[in-house]
């Protein structure tokens, strides 16, 4: 029995969460042929390397692609992104999958895109149609435009694919995968569980209340991300009676000034309740989550992940600007009294209800079931 080869692949490590359960899914079906590629910062330890997470899991890794270039800067991460086309155009060729995944809107998604595109294999995309600020909007949409079958995760984001010119054949809303690892886990956190992650910082007890903080450089305002996050870490300091987790920002151009921003402060203020992380696995990240009292940042996750399990958020600045989102998330600027005051709101609030926006916890054995059903012999054409 031939079996249709589906290849993934995976750049950063907020994506392996995303995919997770259709990994796992496609794994499953006797139809169906996984085939695994890792890239960009997801095997950079410095952005928390997923690699021996995956692997533990039980999934074959079938290639590692270092494309990763020094520097941090806008320019490194389209000479990062030519890299990529480069190297997977190679794996592609080798490896004859008959249909690639790409996930969200990361910039080294675009490589994966393009170097599909052009080997005529089928693109699929996950989470296609979303609005958001930031450089990734312009990326996610122009995935869209090169992919050939799409799995939005909303209602509104289906139907804003179909008015960019997607034939709604092809566009199935399943819900994000995220989702699932949420409502498939045992959500409960204990020091015990946690003992496993270092960090650096003051002793944390997860028993006991605590707020989250992740917060990624916006490369549309380069050169302001110092300023930035030291603005939320401020207004964190008046919260005396929370523990405070920060967690590392990804590989987005600015990184270097928002780590930079996290070691001055954490340098001035080794005695006071921070405690610095690089990385969770996806179903611990969902238990920090879950169990935080409030979320500050811009982690889209406050609002994907967030919205389902109603966990209270405050979304500082502009990088989620115009995505659609529940009841659990409030807008601030970079402010620290403005921040100080949106986090007391939230925190007064006591949690939300679970919204579904995002998916009812199901997706990942829909869209698997789906790569394996869906004829594959067409040629994209616009609607309109």
């Amino acid at each position: 029995m031939n079996k249709r080869k589906i290849c993934v692949v995976i750049t950063a490590r907020p994506s392996y969460s995303r995919i997770k359960t259709v990994l796992k899914s496609i794994t499953e079906n006797p139809r169906l042929e996984l085939q695994l590629v890792l890239a960009g910062s997801a095997l950079l330890q410095r952005y928390g390397n997923i690699s021996e997470i995956v692997e533990k899991d039980g999934f074959t890794v079938n290639e590692k692609i270092y494309n990763i270039l020094e520097g941090e800067s806008i320019s490194s991460m389209a000479k990062t992104t030519g890299l990529a086309i480069m190297e997977l155009s190679t794996v592609f060729s080798n490896l004859k999958p008959d249909a690639v995944v790409t996930i969200a809107d990361r910039f080294e998604t675009m490589a994966t895109a393009i170097s599909a595109s052009y080997l005529n294999i089928k693109l699929v995309h996950i989470q296609g149609g979303e609005i958001s600020g930031n450089i990734d909007e312009k990326v996610r949409h122009s995935i869209t435009k090169l992919s050939d079958i799409h799995f939005p995760s909303t209602k509104e984001s289906k139907q804003r694919l179909i008015k960019m010119g997607e034939n709604e054949k092809y566009v199935f809303n399943f819900g994000c995968p995220g989702m699932d690892i949420l409502s498939e886990n045992d959500l409960i956190i204990s020091n015990k569980i946690m003992s496993k992650y270092g960090g650096v910082g003051s002793a944390i007890d997860w028993e006991k209340p605590y707020v989250l903080m992740v917060q990624h450089p916006v490369t549309t305002s380069y050169g302001s991300g110092y300023k930035q996050v030291t603005e939320v870490l401020n207004a964190l300091l008046d919260l005396n009676t929370y523990q405070k987790i920060i967690l590392w920002p990804n590989i987005d151009a600015g990184t270097d000034d928002i780590s930079k921003g996290l070691r001055v402060f954490r340098e001035n203020n080794k005695d006071l309740p921070f405690h610095f992380f690089r990385n969770f696995s996806p179903e611990d990240y969902a238990k920090v989550l879950n169990n935080a009292k409030c979320a500050i940042g811009n982690s889209s996750s406050f609002i994907r992940e967030g919205s389902f399990l109603g966990v209270p958020a405050v979304i500082v600045g502009d990088r989620q600007e115009g995505r659609e989102c529940g009841e659990n998330v409030v807008f601030s600027d970079y402010n620290k009294e403005d921040i100080y005051k949106k986090i007391q709101y939230q925190l007064s609030k006591d949690g939300y209800s679970e919204n579904n926006l995002f998916g009812e916890g199901n997706s990942g054995k829909l869209i698997a079931n789906k790569l394996l059903d869906i004829d594959l012999n067409f040629e994209k054409r616009m609607t309109y």
